[in-house]
């Protein structure tokens, strides 16, 4: 496991760069799919379900030019529901502590709504954003990117063309000459973290967002919005080099007829899920990893300020 650690400032790193990195866009554009890519490991979770993202998701990418701190966003979303407003907090916030911005578009779709929702959002930054932003047009594997650049013209006139670039994150495709322009943009400055890491993300938070993953991939309709999951307890015993963490967690529904969707025929449906959060959750930890997953109710969660707060 790569725990972080925050660096004391050193003269001999002083002429390398540091920056941190806004990730925003519209949801399902491949954010956390790029955001994994760039920092070469598992850090959000991936999902085809919209607005996967609830938190600010940091990646790490160290290189020999210094380091960049990736701040995933929630998935930009017009709503008045109060789950998606704190969202949209969540995003602001992430804004006001980052020195650039990504800001990724699909291939796929042309400008709607909620480019127009990111725009207003990045326009509330007092400085001019056009020379603290690069803009990423994603999937281009598949699709053709020229009405998303037509339409990136507009939203954002003064952006230059050096700023603009072409990627598939699913391929791994067009990521270095990014990286090498974000490292060109980034003033110079020490490391945030060790350079060993990758994520700043607490043990329990990752196992949370990973049988959150594991369950939203496999449910249908309007249920994987309303799940969260909650870890009771989690410990770490043994002696370095044969450790077990032991993890007690339960997937949050809103009603009690969701629970049954979820513990599925015979039980097949949980089952699922733990077995695949277990095998994601070997690859990430050096730990033998134990899973109790339960599902209980938490009756309309979204709506409840004090559950919203501890999730976000």
């Amino acid at each position: 496991m790569n725990e972080t650690k925050l660096t004391e400032t050193t003269a001999a790193n002083i002429d390398k760069k540091s920056a941190f990195v806004a990730v925003i866009g519209r949801p399902s554009v491949g954010k956390s799919t790029l955001l994994n890519r760039l920092c070469g490991a598992k850090v959000a979770i991936v999902s085809s379900v919209p607005q996967t993202t609830r938190n600010s998701i940091r990646g790490i990418v160290n290189r020999p030019e210094g380091q960049l701190v990736f701040i995933d966003t929630p998935g930009m979303h017009i709503s008045g529901k109060k789950l998606n407003l704190r969202l949209l907090n969540t995003t602001l916030r992430t804004l006001d502590e980052a020195g650039l911005v990504m800001y990724v578009l699909d291939a796929s779709r042309p400008a709607g709504p909620e480019e127009t929702a990111v725009m207003e959002v990045l326009s509330r930054k007092p400085e001019n954003i056009s020379q603290k932003t690069v803009a990423v047009i994603n999937k281009t594997d598949a699709y053709e990117s020229t009405e998303t650049a037509a339409s990136l013209k507009t939203l954002l006139p003064s952006l230059p063309e050096e700023r603009v670039f072409k990627v598939s994150a699913l391929r791994k495709e067009g990521l270095e000459p990014l990286l090498a322009c974000l490292f060109r943009m980034a003033p110079e400055g020490d490391a945030f973290y060790d350079e060993d890491c990758y994520t700043d993300q607490e043990t329990s938070f990752r196992v949370a967002e990973i049988i959150r993953e594991k369950a939203i991939n496999r449910l249908r309709q309007e249920l994987p919005h309303s799940i969260y999951v909650d870890i009771a307890d989690i410990e770490l015993h043994g002696e370095k080099g044969r450790q077990t963490l032991w993890v007690r967690a339960f997937i949050m529904v809103e009603r009690e007829s969701q629970k049954g969707m979820i513990v599925g025929k015979g039980g097949m449906m949980i089952r699922d899920i733990r077995l695949a959060a277990l095998r994601s959750l070997k690859k990430i930890f050096d730990w033998n990893v134990k899973l109790d997953l339960r599902v209980k109710t938490s009756r309309d969660w979204r709506g409840n300020d004090e559950i919203l707060r501890k999730l976000l």
